[in-house]
């Protein structure tokens, strides 16, 4: 049987709904106000770099998540060094200063590299990444396996190839470290399910991805994933992951089809952390599968709620509420939103009144 594609899905990419559901949380800032000090955490399991971000009550969205990285193959003399650099994480200067700068009386590479993966994570540069991914699983059709070389995704990414036509060392390398953070951190989060007259819960753990395969066009060539994302600067040429979100907008109907034409250029010289274009796209995307859009294409959000998850989070309101609005309107220049504006709320706390535009985002479940 022939299953007729409309145009406008043909335009469009599905990126599955449980995972948007748990993207903003699960990439929360440091700065964020529900963000809890990383911890280091042993069990008859193994060892575990962590770090939770707790529920806030008022509003349902803001679920709780823990996103931790396993420490295997750890001895119990790398283990009381790592608990000794621990001391050395300085998460005030993280926050005020930049996680670099937090992060500079750690010496060790390897280790340094390990909190600054599990501090980033899920940084609109990786989430941009993850939207590639699902772009060209859709594309693909093989399921929640995807194959991609290295180049294309940082062509995707919007970087610049050098003249021998490959990319400057440190767009590899942060390539690399990007895709083995989302290998293997894993987040853990509960999901409420009604059992007769109760209301229990199942704990999920999951990783973003996991890293199935990858390719070396020069042979000779040594490389260890992990050892590169610890310590080197080299990326494998191509790789085959695994979307461990992936169920399939066949199977589930639970997804939200995002434009083809999706923006993942990342710009020159900024950092990741200030792409709010990305980070207002992907929570009103996440805030679609929470809430029912009214009228098919209207969807309110608390002012207060939407701060915090871009991390506009400093006391100086009127430079928050300039980049707040700058971003919507980059979002409407892109088509994504119609119109936005402010409602008077309760207590003094305002709503956004979004208009979606389901041509180029829209929600399934």
């Amino acid at each position: 049987m022939v299953v007729a594609v409309s145009k406008s899905e043909a335009l469009t990419f599905p990126v599955d709904g449980q995972l948007l559901m748990v993207l903003p949380r699960a990439g929360a800032s440091v700065g964020n106000p529900d963000m809890q000090l990383p911890i280091l955490r042993s069990d008859p399991d193994g060892y575990y770099l962590e770090m939770r971000v707790e529920t806030d009550t008022s509003d349902p969205s803001e679920i709780a998540v823990t996103r931790r990285v396993p420490l295997e193959d750890l001895s119990s003399e790398e283990w009381e060094e790592l608990k000794e650099q621990y001391t050395k994480l300085d998460l005030k200067n993280c926050t005020d200063q930049g996680i670099s700068k937090g992060l500079e009386k750690i010496q060790d590479r390897k280790i340094q590299r390990l909190f600054m993966a599990l501090l980033t994570f899920l940084n609109p540069r990786q989430v941009a990444i993850v939207l590639y991914l699902y772009r060209q699983a859709a594309h693909q059709g093989t399921g929640p396996a995807v194959f991609f070389r290295s180049n294309d995704l940082l062509e995707s990414l919007g970087y610049t190839r050098t003249k021998d036509g490959g990319f400057a060392s440190k767009l590899r390398s942060q390539l690399n470290r990007d895709l083995v953070a989302l290998h293997r951190t894993e987040l853990v989060f509960a999901q409420s399910l009604r059992k007769g007259n109760n209301i229990g819960a199942k704990v999920t753990i999951k990783s973003i991805l996991r890293i199935k395969d990858f390719e070396i066009d020069n042979v000779p060539r040594d490389f260890d994933l992990v050892k590169a994302a610890d310590y080197t600067y080299e990326l494998a040429d191509a790789y085959t992951v695994s979307l461990e979100f992936f169920d399939g907008p066949g199977r589930t109907g639970d997804y939200v089809l995002f434009a083809n034409n999706v923006d993942m250029a990342q710009k020159l010289g900024s950092n990741a952390k200030s792409d709010y274009k990305t980070k207002l796209l992907i929570y009103l995307a996440s805030r679609m599968k929470w809430d029912s859009l009214q009228e098919g294409q209207y969807l309110v959000v608390s002012k207060q709620y939407l701060f915090k998850n871009l991390d506009l989070l400093g006391s100086n309101s009127s430079r928050n509420n300039q980049i707040f609005w700058r971003t919507v309107d980059e979002l409407k220049q892109e088509g994504y939103l119609l119109g936005a504006q402010e409602l008077p709320g309760k207590k003094k706390i305002s709503n956004i009144q979004f208009q979606i535009n389901p041509e180029k985002l829209r929600a399934h479940q």
